[in-house]
This record gives structure tokens, C-alpha cells and sequence, in this order.
């Protein structure tokens, strides 16, 4: 990817860019990639909420169960307080429209498509990474229930079939140079 010149953007000040997506898109990496290439801090809110609950993804699904799980995301996302930060959030963060809310409200939101088949060999420890999904539920189930509620809070979508990390992250940033700045 050619040197980006961050003054090209014009964006409202404060503006978060916020990553959604299955798991395996990608999110934290091109998150980090990201951040470093626009000169901002980086959060990861699977991070955010592991530190601020002393245990990980995992731990709280296997002992709390999915719908604690998610409302203790929602609760973290709502305390999220940030501006001019690259957010990469849980795949799982689509099911709270409280959570949404409150992210498009600091930001773009912004929805790394990658095809189920690429996440299936992507995922090789999904029983162990905290992937909000129930005991029967299938990766290919998960992603058709998940992919209509990306598509309905994404402000852009980067079709990441294919492409690098540089190659993303060069869609990412033409799309946000040529975002409306009065959204």
C-alpha cells in the first residue's frame, strides 16, 4: 500500500472507525494495521471486556451462558468512551441495537465481508476462542443469521475476498476519504 497522507480525510472530529464483522474477518489485525496507518489509538473490545471482567470470552460463555455473555458486551460497549480511535469489536456485538447505537453515534461503522468458507479455515479453535454461537449452531448458521445485521449497521462494506492486508486496508482508507463528511 502506497504511504497514506492521513489530511486526506475529513472526517467530523472525534470520529471513531469501528470494525465489524464474523470472527476470523480479520478485525483486530487490519484494526491494528489500521490504526497505525491513520495515527490513532486502537481498541479491541474482546480485550476491553476480558481486562474489565479478570476473565476471557470463553470463561464467561462456559459459565454464564451466551445471553450473559451478551449483555455483559452490551454493558462494555455502552461504557466505551472514546474519539479518534480505530475500534475493532466481537463478532457478537450485532445482536445489542443499544451497543450499535451507541457506536455509530462516536463513528463509522464499517463491515469486513470475508466468505464463510474463508472463516471456517480461519476458525480452527472456535471452541476455545469465545465465539458467541449456541451448542448446535453451525458456523454457516451463524453467519446467515449474522451477516443481515452487519449489513444493516455498516456505514461502508469492504468485500475482503482475496485481498491482503495492505489491499483492505487501501479499500478502507479510499472509502473514507470519499465518505460524506456531513453523515
Amino acid at each position: 500500500m502506497q504511504q497514506f497522507d492521513v489530511r486526506q480525510l475529513d472526517l467530523p472530529v472525534g470520529s471513531n472507525i469501528i470494525l465489524i464483522g464474523m470472527p476470523g474477518a480479520g478485525k483486530s489485525t487490519i484494526g491494528v494495521l489500521l490504526a497505525k496507518v491513520l495515527s490513532r489509538s486502537f481498541v479491541d473490545t474482546d480485550v476491553y471486556i476480558q481486562a474489565h471482567e479478570g476473565r476471557g470470552l470463553q470463561e464467561i460463555i462456559d459459565a454464564d451462558g451466551l445471553e450473559a455473555f451478551r449483555a455483559v458486551e452490551e454493558r462494555h460497549i455502552l461504557s466505551l468512551d472514546c474519539q479518534d480511535h480505530v475500534v475493532a469489536t466481537g463478532g457478537s456485538v450485532v445482536y445489542s441495537e443499544l451497543a450499535m447505537r451507541h457506536l455509530k453515534a462516536t463513528g463509522i461503522v464499517i463491515y469486513l465481508d470475508l466468505p464463510l468458507l474463508v472463516i471456517e479455515k480461519r476458525l480452527t479453535n472456535i471452541a476455545s476462542r469465545g465465539v458467541v454461537m449456541g451448542p448446535k449452531q453451525t458456523l454457516a448458521n451463524l453467519h446467515d443469521e449474522r451477516r443481515p445485521l452487519y449489513l444493516r449497521y455498516a456505514d461502508i462494506i469492504i468485500d475482503c475476498a482475496n485481498l491482503s492486508h495492505e489491499e483492505i486496508l487501501g479499500k478502507i482508507t479510499d472509502s473514507l476519504v470519499a465518505y460524506p463528511s456531513d453523515k
